[in-house]
């Protein structure tokens, strides 16, 4: 059961709490209308309550969710309300409002008004500190001379205080992220950069503020469950959070965390009208690795126009304090950016219409980026278009920019149906097409095909793609992804190649069910056979298990690759307070094994302990690449 509160009633932010019979929670935060997947930030995490209990032929569950938890009007009597629910054995969603078909559930755009007593005032001394202690130890075997080997005890805090009940003040000394899960690796097989979520607390309150700019890549006919979108769904932005934090290590090129000193973040809403983002953040010099520290300010404005619409600008500044620690540090990155985000109050219209700018110490011509997208989404049918055009000297360090100098172009239109049968409960047949060109060059890469997208009544979901594929390089390729180990594809030549794809989910109320991407057919002037996914089991309610696989076989005239990404999971729940999560991650690319185990203990509401172990191997020797374990402690105090 989930409960989703409009507290605004801009029919485009929410907060969402749930709760499963055997009392399980989770919570949410949603975005831009919740009327996409991009658009729900699971990571968030806040303070409350509740239970669950189940009987015979039926459940309840009751919740307590403080004021303080939540951001709205002072004086308000009215918020917009909505509660929903997954029936699994059923595969039945009920909502307590009607929500098209075709639509999210969540989709803030449905909802009914509920009215208070009275008006809400302030909640009093809203604020909260969350004071942290952690110890450890670690070791970086390939650089024995890193100072930050050995052992270490470090205390920080973080902060919450409501300015106003709608506008939030989130500040933090001295931050420690070892708590933070792994990302998921991946075998990479394109040319450029992916994007990884953002799992830090600090940085998710109104995250939209400031990570919401820019260009989102949205397949209209993907499912909610599809397994694509949570990561590399961004094709452009101005800002992103995870640049903080991360530094490149000048000796190797690498990329490397970088230690945060403090962090400060104004976000919320000032009115009905006018929600405001500030952050300030400062990082640390390591001279050991060639990093300078650097300031971080960020500053957003969001107007709402019309009934689920924005205007919306952002300015985001880094200020390097000690270039001379490397020779490709510039003292400074700056960039402008002013959008229009429109969604109908019916949700058949979504648009988006962008421009940026960014300023950097060596100027270069044709900084800037803009794009535009409109979607028309009905029961039977739907047609998207989108274009991005990202000037060649377009420079945001602290965005994700994974390429530069293109014109990009994304039409997507397909059909949808509803047959009245046992099998199927939706299938949507289209056509979709993603082409990049570049002013001098022409087309550099283009990906055009028919595609059917099938639901189940059993809760299976099933995607079918044939496309026709071009690549031009305009630069040397690892195309074996071999790092280096094999000869790379050379610049200047165009492939036109085909292949066919699939995405699949099982029936996922099953105690054993997998997904399945595989992908067979040519690869630039070769041949490639794919599959990545996973096998899962669920030993109710306590364990559940995971095989995940990715298996790529690539054949080129000049050489051939098998390339393993193995990574086995394993997640215990022990009670509703105690969790252990343990995954190995096994990279041929990188002739890596990974291993992260991470206990933790909310003993109190919010208030942590964990016990985070991780190991890297070269698996070409056996022998251990960096290791560390750490342990960490937080509570959570009201004042």
């Amino acid at each position: 059961m989930s409960f989703v509160f409009d507290t605004f009633n801009d029919r485009t932010n929410g907060f969402l709490f749930g709760m499963n019979p055997l009392g399980v929670m989770r919570e949410a935060l949603l975005f831009n209308g919740a009327v996409d997947n991009a658009f729900f930030s699971e990571f968030w995490d806040n303070k409350w309550t509740g239970n669950a209990k189940v009987y015979d032929n039926y459940w309840t569950t009751e919740v307590a969710i403080p004021f303080t938890t939540l951001r709205f009007k002072e004086g308000t009597k009215n918020w917009m309300f909505k509660a929903y629910r997954f029936d699994t054995q059923a595969n039945e969603n009920s909502s307590l409002v009607r929500v098209p078909q075709n639509q999210l559930i969540m989709n803030l755009g449905y909802a009914i008004p509920i009215e208070f007593e009275k008006p809400l005032g302030k909640p009093g001394a809203n604020i909260s500190l969350i004071p942290y202690i952690a110890t450890g130890a670690s070791q970086d075997f390939v650089n024995p001379k890193n100072p930050n080997n050995g052992s270490r005890i470090t205390v920080g805090a973080d902060a919450k205080i409501a300015v106003t009940p709608g506008l939030n003040l989130d500040l933090t000394v001295n931050p420690d992220f070892s708590n933070v899960e792994a990302d998921r690796q991946i075998i990479n097989l394109t040319r450029f950069d992916v994007n990884f979520p953002e799992q830090r607390q600090f940085f998710l309150e109104n995250s939209d503020l400031f990570s919401g700019y820019g260009s989102y890549l949205i397949n209209p006919f993907l499912g909610p469950q599809s397994g694509i979108g949570s990561i590399g769904n961004q094709i452009i932005s101005p800002f992103f959070s995870r640049q903080i934090g991360i530094a490149k290590d000048s000796t190797t090129g690498v990329g490397v965390q970088n230690r945060i000193l403090y962090g400060a973040r104004l976000s919320g809403k000032l009115d009905d009208n006018w929600r405001i983002g500030l952050l300030n953040a400062q990082t640390a010099d390591d001279e050991f690795k060639g990093i300078s520290g650097a300031n971080f300010t960020v500053a957003s404005v969001q107007r709402k126009v019309f009934s689920r619409s924005n205007i919306a600008a952002i300015f985001v500044n880094k200020q390097t304090l000690r270039p001379e620690l490397a020779s490709n540090l510039t003292r400074f990155n700056r960039v402008g950016g002013l959008e229009y985000n429109f969604t109908s109050a019916d949700s058949r219209w979504q648009g988006k219409l962008y421009h940026h700018q960014s300023f950097s110490e060596a100027q270069q011509k044709n900084a800037f980026a803009n794009g535009f997208s409109i979607m028309y989404s009905v029961l039977r049918y739907t047609f998207r278009w989108a274009h991005d055009w990202v000037g060649k000297g377009y420079d945001s360090e602290v965005g994700f920019v994974p390429r530069r100098d293109f014109l990009r172009i994304n039409p997507t239109f397909g059909w949808s149906f509803y047959p009245r049968t046992k099998r199927i409960n939706r299938y949507s047949i289209g056509v979709a097409m993603e082409q990049y060109q570049m002013p001098n060059i022409g087309v550099t890469d283009r990906t055009v095909g028919p595609f059917v997208s099938i639901s189940f009544q059993n809760s299976a979901r099933l995607l079918l793609a044939a496309n026709q594929n071009y690549t031009y390089l305009f630069a040397d390729f690892d195309a074996l992804r071999s790092n280096g180990r094999l000869p790379a594809l050379k610049k200047g030549e165009g492939y036109t190649y085909y292949n066919l794809s699939a995405n699949y989910f099982s029936d996922q109320r099953k105690k054993l069910w997998l997904f399945a991407q595989p992908l067979v057919g040519g690869y630039y002037n070769g041949s490639i056979v794919s599959l990545s996914g996973s096998v899962n089991y669920r030993y109710q309610p306590f364990i559940a298990l995971a095989m995940n696989i990715t298996y790529n076989h690539i054949r080129l005239p000049i050489a051939t690759n098998n390339i393993f990404l193995i990574g086995p999971r394993l997640d215990w729940t022990f009670s509703k307070s105690v969790f252990w999560t343990t995954f190995l991650q096994y990279n041929s690319q990188f002739e890596n094994m990974n291993i992260n185990t991470r206990l933790q203990w909310r003993f109190a509401p919010v208030s942590d302990f964990f016990l985070v172990y991780t190991d890297n191997y070269n698996t070409l020797n056996g022998q251990s690449r960096n290791r560390s374990i750490q342990a960490k402690l937080t509570y959570w105090f009201n004042l």
